[in-house]
């Protein structure tokens, strides 16, 4: 009989063992996933409610190749890229992200990106020297099925580039680098649109806005109506020197332009782009895209 007791009572504290092991790693599961799966009842994140199209700029990992990038983007919760010029394409695709890539390894990508579940939405910064780079920029943009290409052309090509956004569909979005880049006030990328097509617009940069002294929120008031797609940046002070942090941690206003975005009923793609510990950066953008999907979840 003692020896049953025995028997009986390890068997219970083997049963509730296994139980408290497998709560534990549910909760350590959930935890785990928390960065990127904050989603509503209908399965979508929150930001797709609104229409915005939450990704990465490829460059935020330009130590690695491509397919390396879609890799981590994938793994900080996110489904599109914008790709940049010139990174090496890997996972058994020669060459690198160039327009002038032959229909053969255009559809290798396309292939790749969509066994990943990623979505190429852009390409860039970028631009031509001629109508016929130009031509062959949008044909690639085409091709990929892109919406926007995000560029910072001489003005010369404005007129250019804005009949080719009409006849190819695509939309061209003006990128502003720090001051004093040809387009970082937007009171620049307002005077340059004046009479184009409606599909020439601004790729907000907010943390260059930062970088030069402006007030990301002041300028999205300005270009209201005409903000096609933004690089999202958080830093960690108001000076050319400033790095990235954390979203929310640092002085570019995130929850200001989140706000702001929303009044302005903005649809389109925001890119995640973390000029900072370039080795190992997804866990600081899956952390930011945590914190972005909460804000979110928090607008009026």
């Amino acid at each position: 009989m003692k020896k049953l007791l025995l028997s009986t009572f390890a068997v219970f504290c083997l049963t509730v063992s296994c139980k408290t092991t497998s709560n534990n790693s549910a909760s350590s599961a959930a935890s785990t996933s928390a960065p990127t799966s904050a989603s509503t009842a209908s399965g979508q994140t929150p930001e797709t409610e609104l229409g915005w199209k939450l990704g990465a700029q490829a460059y935020t990992f330009n130590r690695f190749t491509f397919t390396e990038a879609i890799d981590k983007i994938k793994s900080c919760g996110l489904n599109y890229v914008e790709a940049f010029p010139g990174q090496t394409i890997g996972g058994g695709i020669e060459g690198k992200m160039e327009p002038n890539m032959p229909a053969e390894k255009r559809n290798q990508i396309l292939k790749m990106l969509q066994d990943k579940s990623v979505k190429m939405v852009s390409f860039g910064v970028t631009g031509a020297k001629d109508e016929a780079g130009w031509r062959e920029l949008f044909q690639f943009a085409k091709d990929m099925g892109l919406e926007n290409i995000t560029m910072e052309p001489e003005p010369e090509f404005i007129p250019l580039v804005s009949q080719l956004c009409d006849e190819y569909g695509i939309n061209a979005a003006l990128h502003n680098h720090p001051n004093p880049s040809r387009y970082w006030n937007p009171d620049v990328v307002i005077a340059a649109m004046q009479g184009q097509s409606k599909r020439l617009g601004a790729c907000a940069d907010i943390g260059h806005w930062v970088r030069s002294g402006l007030d990301p929120v002041e300028c999205l008031k300005k270009l209201e109506g005409h903000v096609i797609q933004l690089h999202f940046k958080d830093l960690n002070e108001k000076s050319k020197d400033a790095h990235d942090v954390h979203w929310g941690e640092g002085v570019s206003n995130v929850d200001g332009v989140l706000a702001e975005l929303k009044r302005q009923n903005f649809k389109g793609v925001l890119s995640a782009e973390y000029e900072y510990n370039w080795e190992n950066s997804a866990p600081d953008v899956t952390v930011s895209v945590q914190y972005f999907r909460e804000a979110v979840q928090k607008l009026d």
